[in-house]
């Protein structure tokens, strides 16, 4: 074919795309908690709820978080009235516990200052805490139909396939983003939307599209290539070298931080404290310990013991626990100790029955401490 007659071809293709998409997404949607059947318009509490959820967490993860929290509470207005505690222990395990904090200050926003219902633009959700660009974007396009085009991980990964986009992530993201938008269609005018029923060219559609055939179809690693509505124009797959999309930069990998946790009980009750409500792991329930060092000493470590009456010696667990946070490796040392039953606890901390620590906002890498601790 001539180099005229290949510009052509691809031109046509991406006319066709945005039509092919959704057509292909009408057959294939998957079923999701938050997604209600077609033709029926998404609950914007729904989606925001599962967006949030769904930041740095896989689908089959949030599906159990969600239902639950809904159940807890089915509306914005509920969250709003509910204390951050409440949120903090049935986030627990979910990890990334900014979300948890950000989700209820989020709640509480939408029903002081909006009167419970969630403003319907980019630029009015952007106002709200937890939501930035992206979450912005999916909720507006996904919840009020309007013509933006949100970019997650799958997103970014049929979009560089599609277009070969060369440039390593995360310096590609505004490329991406610009062709991403291209997967929209031409807008409507308001005749043509009145005789076609969908909306501002279904926006919301188009982006669940792409993200579930890049769920689906356009995997990491061996995408079923012949089963996508867009392999005619795929120049990633022309060039046989799909599964090198995204470029991205090499990972830094952060250094190894070290400490020592203490596991104390009284009886059948646990010693706990609250994490400060800045910072990692902001406001979630652990057990006493050392702080976190790139070079800690176990003898240093050791002198941060918490003091009770009665407690004079500790016993050091066999092993450690591991753990890795987004920006780095986490080693703890486990110390145990039994304290006697008149021991009261420390300032800032609290003895909570070992039956009940399942309704305690504890992280997991205090689940795995205590799992340790007790085993």
């Amino acid at each position: 074919m001539s180099p005229v007659g290949a510009a052509k071809v691809r031109q046509q293709a991406a006319i066709a795309r945005p039509a092919l998409l959704l057509a292909w997404y009408d057959r294939h949607r998957r079923v999701l908690p938050w997604r209600p059947p077609a033709g029926q318009r998404p609950d914007p509490y729904a989606v925001w709820l599962s967006e949030i959820m769904l930041q740095q967490t896989g689908v089959k993860t949030v599906g159990p978080y969600f239902q639950k929290f809904l159940a807890r509470w089915p509306g914005v207005a509920a969250l709003g009235r509910a204390s951050l505690d409440d949120v903090l222990r049935m986030w627990a395990g979910l990890g990334y516990y900014s979300r948890a904090r950000n989700l209820h200050a989020c709640a509480v926003a939408v029903l002081r200052d909006h009167g419970g219902v969630f403003p319907d633009t980019e630029e009015g959700l952007r106002g709200l805490p937890g939501i930035g660009p992206y979450t912005a974007a999916a909720i507006a396009a996904i919840a009020f139909d309007r013509r933006t085009m949100p970019v997650d991980g799958n997103i970014e990964r049929v979009v560089s396939r599609l277009f070969a986009v060369e440039e390593p992530l995360p310096q590609a993201k505004p490329v991406i983003q610009k062709l991403a938008a291209t997967m929209l269609g031409e807008a409507r005018t308001g005749d043509e939307k009145t005789r076609a029923g969908d909306g501002n060219s279904r926006a919301g559609d188009s982006a669940q599209a792409l993200m579930d055939l890049g769920a689906s179809i356009c995997t990491p690693k061996k995408p079923a290539c012949s089963l996508c509505p867009l392999n005619e124009g795929c120049l990633a797959r022309l060039r046989g070298d799909q599964e090198t999309f995204p470029r991205k930069a090499p990972k830094k990998t952060g250094k190894l931080r070290r400490g020592a946790a203490f596991v104390v009980t009284r009886g059948d009750e646990l010693l706990v404290r609250r994490r400060p409500e800045k910072g990692l792991l902001g406001g979630m329930t652990e057990v006493p310990g050392s702080d976190w060092r790139a070079a800690q000493d176990d003898d240093v470590a050791l002198t941060q013991a918490p003091r009770l009456g009665g407690v004079t010696r500790w016993h050091r667990k066999v092993g450690v626990v591991t753990h890795v946070f987004t920006h780095f490796p986490l080693e703890l040392v486990v110390y145990t100790a039994q304290a006697p039953a008149r021991a009261r606890a420390p300032k800032g901390m609290r003895w909570v029955p070992i039956a009940t620590l399942d309704g305690e906002a504890l992280p997991n890498v205090m689940r795995k401490v205590i799992a340790h601790g007790l085993g």
